[in-house]
């Protein structure tokens, strides 16, 4: 429709895993941003395959907390929900949030549809400038509110907003007035 600005859509994932496996998921939030705002989100926690939890000491998540949760597979159509129709997925470490979403998915017996995921370490870095690129760093060089790092919600909620703050860089330097250089 001429006049009209497309409508753009984009989701930032990012989950907590119980031990070293990318199946081993306890806790996942994705948030869905349309038009640059926040129009809906979900965080859950879930129960992973096994019962040894080897990274409490980083999220705070026991196997007592979630041995009643849902497990993957029965989260999965909320969470495909918020992923459908979306241009892209965000997440800080995209390879690590990617792997645990197949890894998941795989052990399921799902079939994820396929989504184009974007990193913010890769946005933080070649976008913004900024270093290191953790997401620490990150969230305190954008005045992005971090509460809790290694919450699932708060990850993928700041997660969300680097990417927004990318977009309107970009979008700053495209509107940039053209320098010519003087020759001489």
């Amino acid at each position: 429709m001429a006049g009209r600005r497309a409508r753009t859509s984009f989701a930032a994932i990012d989950f907590e895993t119980a031990d070293h496996q990318r199946d081993s998921a306890c806790s996942v939030a994705v948030v869905r941003i349309e038009n640059g705002r926040i129009v809906d989100q979900l965080h859950t926690l879930l129960r992973p395959p096994r019962k040894e939890f080897v990274f409490t000491y980083l999220h705070g998540i026991t196997w007592a907390m979630v041995r009643r949760a849902p497990t993957f597979g029965d989260a999965w159509p909320n969470l495909l929900k918020l992923l459908t129709g979306v241009e892209l997925v965000a997440a800080h470490n995209a390879s690590f949030d990617r792997g645990v979403l197949r890894s998941c998915a795989e052990r399921a017996g799902l079939i994820i549809p396929d989504l184009r995921f974007e990193c913010t370490v890769r946005l933080a870095r070649e976008v913004l400038g900024i270093y290191p690129a953790t997401l620490e760093n990150v969230c305190r060089k954008l005045r992005i509110p971090l509460n809790k790092h290694h919450d699932a919600l708060c990850d993928a909620s700041a997660s969300a907003r680097i990417v927004l703050a990318a977009r309107e860089c970009q979008l700053k330097r495209a509107s940039a007035p053209f320098m010519q250089k003087r020759g001489g």
